[in-house]
């Protein structure tokens, strides 16, 4: 999917300096930055030094000369992006737009860029960009090898089972993956989105030199589709950070970042103080919306984890497809409106399909442990599941009964009261007697911490709709066995 060349999108640094930080490259990964409280109150108000540093124009920065982006085997690239006159969320097609429509560097304007293959500086790189000591916190910072982002080429499992999709032999299954085929991301998606993580990633190092941004949720995990938002992670450290103190400064820092230097790519930055706080913002060029955290390093974790249930079973990614899209039309799927989740969706189809008489879905988490270890380093966590081979089940159910069956379990046979969804066990188990779970009306673990990813949920009412509209979709496929009585194909379609 990805080109294979190692120096994509890597500036030109000369051998000599190179040469002068490769001790860099020897450092244990057991030193780490120290990045106090204080010192992220410091960087608050050393903000405007640090803005003054850039300069007027983003464009002083190190400027190469752009070069042809290729393939490994020579063939050129396929990318797609925006043109000029965009209106609304309607997309172009790759073949509508000409090439020298494409979209350019957040720091130079004037020129074309390539979609950004290679996401991270390699070890040299990062160790030239992280030497000295930071002018905002005054310390000395060591690169954290262990946060280094994975770039898109290296995560090779993505593409192993790309083309594997299931036969459908009735009307509904045939709904069902011909909505599956027209919603689902494409590579063109991926990429926009991978270009603003990088640029985004160079700016936001200006501030804090030792940071990754990493692209998570739905666009990653495999259950994305052309109209997903970007999910960003900023990591900053790798121990944790208070959500309510740090993680706040940082992202008040990132604000005025995009508000002002960024401001004529990124727009409406906007700071949301959630239990684990957001920056949304638009990115102009690649019309995505965006929600930037810090440190919420679980999203990492799972979104690895998600992938590999995404690609170990065929029938997997177009049941969680249609069942996200069926939740959106019925006004189900907004956790900021106390429904559900996307992921909290996600985990719900994966538990149902590990619950069936003959599953479909094992644990992943008990059946490889070591591939989904929760003190795993980051750098490492897109490689565990390379090794891990396709689910080989006997339920040989198509996608219309799976659908079918997905509905009647929630409406009919799973026990709201008492149980909790479990992806981790595989299985629905008995809610623990704690404040996380106590008096709240849907209850699913989060894989990694054990959190409610349905916590949302907290309305009796806004509960009711959502048991009513699974038993009344049950109930309906039940008897037309037909997707458009539950969903208008050809506007979702259209939506995308």
């Amino acid at each position: 999917m990805f080109p294979n060349s190692s120096n994509l999108g890597r500036p030109p640094f000369p051998p000599k300096h190179l040469q002068q930080n490769n001790f860099l490259n020897k450092v244990p990964l057991s030193i780490r930055p120290v990045l106090s409280h204080q010192q992220i109150i410091n960087a608050h108000v050393n903000f405007q030094n640090a803005m003054a540093s850039l300069g007027g124009n983003l464009a002083t920065t190190l400027v190469r000369t752009p070069q042809p982006l290729t393939y490994g085997n020579g063939s050129p690239m396929n990318t797609s992006a925006p043109s000029p006159t965009f209106r609304g969320k309607k997309r172009l097609s790759e073949q509508s737009v000409p090439y020298d429509v494409k979209r350019q560097r957040y720091r130079s304007p004037r020129r074309e860029t390539p979609v950004v293959n290679q996401a991270v500086p390699s070890p040299e790189e990062s160790a030239c960009l992280f030497s000295g000591s930071s002018p905002l916190f005054n310390v000395c910072y060591v690169p954290d090898l262990s946060i280094r982002v994975p770039r898109l080429q290296d995560i090779s499992f993505l593409d192993v089972k790309e083309g594997t999709l299931p036969v459908a032999k009735d009307k509904l299954s045939q709904q069902v993956l011909e909505l599956f085929q027209a919603c689902q991301q494409q590579t063109c998606d991926l990429n926009r989105k991978e270009l603003c993580r990088s640029e985004l990633q160079r700016e936001i190092q200006r501030i804090f030199p030792c940071s990754r941004l990493f692209l998570v949720g739905s666009s990653l995990n495999g259950f994305g589709t052309r109209t997903s938002d970007g999910d960003l992670c900023l990591v900053v450290k790798e121990e944790p950070v208070n959500q309510k103190t740090e993680a706040r400064h940082i992202l008040s820092l990132v604000q005025k970042l995009f508000s002002t230097k960024l401001s004529r790519y990124i727009e409406r930055p906007q700071l949301i103080r959630a239990k684990v706080p957001i920056v949304k913002f638009r990115d102009k060029v690649s019309c995505v919306e965006f929600d930037l955290n810090v440190n919420n390093i679980v999203g990492i974790r799972n979104t690895f984890l998600l992938r590999t249930y995404a690609y170990v079973e065929k029938r997997v990614r177009p049941l969680v497809l249609v069942v996200k899209k069926w939740a959106s039309f019925h006004d189900i799927n907004d956790a900021s409106r106390g429904t559900l989740s996307s992921y909290s969706l996600v985990l719900m189809v994966l538990h149902y399909l590990q619950t069936l008489p003959e599953p479909i879905l094992p644990s992943l988490q008990k059946n490889y442990p070591e591939s989904f270890d929760p003190t795993m380093q980051l750098h490492l966590v897109h490689q565990a599941p390379c090794t891990i081979p396709p689910y080989l089940s006997k339920n040989e159910s198509s996608l219309g009964e799976l659908l079918i069956g997905f509905f009647k379990y929630y409406a009919t046979e799973f026990d709201w009261s008492h149980q909790m969804i479990s992806v981790r066990e595989a299985k629905a188990i008995p809610r623990p007697d704690d404040v996380e779970w106590r008096n709240k009306y849907i209850c699913v673990e989060e894989p990694f911490d054990r959190t409610n990813t349905a916590r949302a949920v907290h309305e009796k009412q806004k509960f009711d709709t959502i048991k009513e509209e699974f038993f009344k979709s049950w109930q309906i496929l039940r008897d037309k066995k037909d997707l458009s009585f539950v969903l208008p194909l050809r506007a979702t379609i259209q939506r995308r």
